[in-house]
């Protein structure tokens, strides 16, 4: 049979077969011999047993991984913003975005708060970018229906700074949803050596990966990108990238760069560019070893 984990605890993979309640499995030791973990997301091969277990035979390619939290295949990474208080910083925005887009999955871009403070420019500027930006509001439920939408039959992650509200966001899509991690989290208690436990909520018509208990996508602790493939991560930036003058260019201060001609004729935010080039000075200090995806 084949599924996909939805659960990682205590050693066991809890796979979804879509037939009845997730199927606990161990993996097979060639896996460990393989050096290959299993991941939460993971689509898999699975041999049922006769007392209602199974085991994990085979891992199918993943689209990606994420490495804290441990999981794989997403396909929309949701930045959760504000224009309210915690203000977001757009730098953050840039950060995930590019990190997303790195990783082969779609960023949504979602304002919350959007009844206490309407950060119209900022929306403007990322669709202009090619990203969705919903405007939402946990409160008043302005923009759920539509976010609802676009998690649909999807797996999802959430991220955004602590404050910016998106476990009132994922209450207001599926209500019910805060007490049920805040459950789990309980009865894995808060220590802080407890393991973090990642598992895929239904919420809607898709999947959201969530760790009960801690911040579902850390900025400070994602991967980091190579300098090298930065630019391409920008995605309104692709178009310019072969118009270069010189091969190689850093899109940075060369002459001749069409990506900073692209910024002064109003076709790129200065503010994207600023960020592209504040990530670039940051790989700049990574080590190779560090920028395994």
């Amino acid at each position: 049979m084949t599924g996909r984990i939805v659960k990682a605890l205590s050693g066991f993979y809890y796979v979804d077969t879509g037939a009845g309640e997730p199927v606990p499995c161990r993996g097979r030791g060639k896996l460990r011999h393989q050096k290959i973990t299993p991941l939460v997301g993971d689509r898999v091969e699975i041999t049922a047993l006769n007392d209602g277990s199974g085991m994990v035979d085979a891992i199918l390619p993943r689209k990606n991984q994420f490495r804290r939290p441990m999981v794989a295949n997403i396909d929309q990474l949701v930045i959760v913003a504000s224009g309210a208080v915690p203000v977001t910083d757009p730098f953050l925005i840039d950060r995930m975005t590019a990190a997303a887009e790195w990783k082969g999955c779609e960023p949504v871009i979602c304002f919350n708060k959007w009844d206490l403070a309407q950060a119209e420019d900022l929306v403007e500027l990322y669709r202009a970018a090619g990203f969705q930006t919903l405007k939402v509001s946990a409160e008043t439920g302005e923009g759920i229906p539509e976010l609802a939408v676009i998690l649909s039959e999807k797996v999802s992650a959430f991220t955004g700074n602590t404050g910016v509200g998106k476990s009132s966001i994922l209450n207001a899509i599926q209500p019910g949803f805060a007490l049920r991690t805040g459950e789990i989290s309980e009865k894995l208690g808060r220590g802080r050596h407890t393991t973090r436990h990642v598992e895929l909520f239904p919420v809607g018509d898709g999947l959201v990966a969530d760790t009960p208990g801690f911040s579902s996508f850390d900025a400070d602790e994602s991967e980091p990108i190579p300098k090298e493939e930065l630019a391409a991560a920008f995605r309104e930036f692709r178009p310019y990238l072969d118009r270069c003058r010189f091969q190689g260019c850093a899109h940075m201060k060369e002459r001749g760069c069409a990506v900073r001609e692209a910024v002064r004729a109003g076709e790129i935010a200065p503010s994207r560019h600023r960020s592209y080039v504040r990530l670039c000075e940051q790989a700049a200090e990574i080590k190779p070893w560090e920028t395994k995806k």
